[in-house]
């Protein structure tokens, strides 16, 4: 290890989404270091099924820009269904909360409907972090199990830049434009894209990363049998 790691539960306390980073890159042997932690990510009969393509420099520019402009002429390309009309319930309060909390934090009004579609096209310059890594996997059936798979795979990586001091964001939306990715990654179409992480240096004092959404009891979500 190039530099001292947390303690796991220091880690998965210290893990959040920033959505917004400094310019510096991250060395090449602190990522390598992150990726070889997320290697060791569970996977259905050991299938590792992930393709991870970590983006940097003149590529991560190139991809932003044309992200851009897909996002500005109405061509989404997802891989996979996205419907977030489609939560209820508690589902659908807590992603109310995080989205009333994060604008807020920005000083972005709910009418303002002008800056809320810039505010959202930061995604698309992945919060300004000097790195991204998309997420590919092939299909198996029905994919959801592989999904999970990267799921695990993607909770491993966002664990192990935490724990070095760095930071990230998984970000849905850049698998809602999967053929713009595999266009200028060149990526066969055989592998699709299911989201991406923006990674870095986090720049804690910006506004959107002042607040972190909370969390609720463990009661809500977990039934104990015994």
């Amino acid at each position: 290890m190039t530099q001292p790691t947390l303690s796991f539960a220091d880690t998965v306390r210290a893990r959040r989404s920033f959505r917004a980073f400094h310019s510096t890159p991250v060395a090449d042997d602190l990522i390598a270091e992150a990726l070889q932690d997320a290697q060791y990510a569970p996977s259905n009969c050991n299938t590792q099924p992930w393709q991870v393509h970590v983006v940097s420099g003149a590529t991560r520019d190139a991809l932003s820009l044309a992200l851009h402009a897909a996002n500005r002429e109405g061509r989404p390309s997802p891989d996979f269904s996205w419907d977030e009309g489609a939560f209820t319930g508690r589902y659908l309060e807590r992603h109310r909360e995080h989205g009333k909390l994060y604008y807020e934090n920005l000083g972005v009004a709910r009418e303002d409907r002008q800056r809320r579609n810039e505010a959202a096209a930061v995604n698309f310059s992945f919060f300004h972090a000097p790195h991204v890594a998309l997420l590919f996997m092939p299909v198996f059936g029905d994919s959801v199990r592989v999904a999970g798979d990267l799921g695990m795979y993607g909770q491993t990586f966002l664990l192990a830049l935490a724990a070095r001091g760095l930071g990230g964001v998984p970000q849905t939306v850049l698998g809602l434009y999967a053929d713009t990715v595999r266009e200028v990654l060149i990526v066969p179409q055989e592998f699709k894209l299911l989201f991406g992480i923006s990674f870095g240096y986090p720049d804690e004092g910006a506004p959107g990363n002042l607040q972190r959404v909370g969390r609720d009891p463990v009661s809500a979500n977990v039934i104990l049998h015994r």
